[in-house]
């Protein structure tokens, strides 16, 4: 527990949420401003050939600069995704890579279980098959990550 500028008693996980969504709420009022919307998180992937399920339902914010292609996401808190086809994918509060067309390479802030869990660096995904690169490459049906699933928050990414 850690005391607000108000003086009242809070979960501490409860205290950065809310200054998350302070500062997410500011820069949507900026945005707004100047005009610029930024579209939903599924929309930008589908424009770039990936599923709309790569990340958990908890990843609604985000920031996109074209000009680089970097692509940064924010997850309330580290959390785990289990997928239809038996797959898990581990997500830090910021997931960041280089957002290319049906693929996301030098990624930071996933990881994949193989036995062990592995960080993956790099996403590539075709018609039929997501590609995940961790140290080793492993392939799975595309359509376990078609549907959007929310995460189970975990201790530590």
């Amino acid at each position: 527990m850690v005391e607000s500028e108000a003086g009242r008693w809070i979960p501490e996980l409860e205290e950065r949420s809310l200054s998350t969504s302070v500062g997410d709420g500011a820069k949507w009022l900026v945005n707004k401003l100047k005009g610029k919307m930024q579209k939903p998180l599924a929309d930008l992937l589908k424009e770039h050939n990936l599923p709309v399920g790569l990340f958990p339902r908890e990843a609604t914010n985000y920031e996109f600069v074209p000009e680089t292609r970097r692509l940064t996401v924010y997850i309330p808190s580290p959390c785990e995704v289990g997928y239809r086809d038996g797959s898990e994918l581990r997500f830090d509060a910021t997931v960041s890579g280089a957002l290319g067309e049906g693929r996301l390479t030098e990624v930071e802030g996933i990881k994949t279980k193989v036995l062990v869990w592995a960080r993956v660096t790099a996403v590539k995904a075709d018609a039929a098959k997501v590609h995940f690169t961790a140290g080793i490459k492993r392939s799975r049906s595309r359509d376990a990550y078609e549907v959007v699933r929310g995460g189970i928050t975990v201790d530590e990414f």
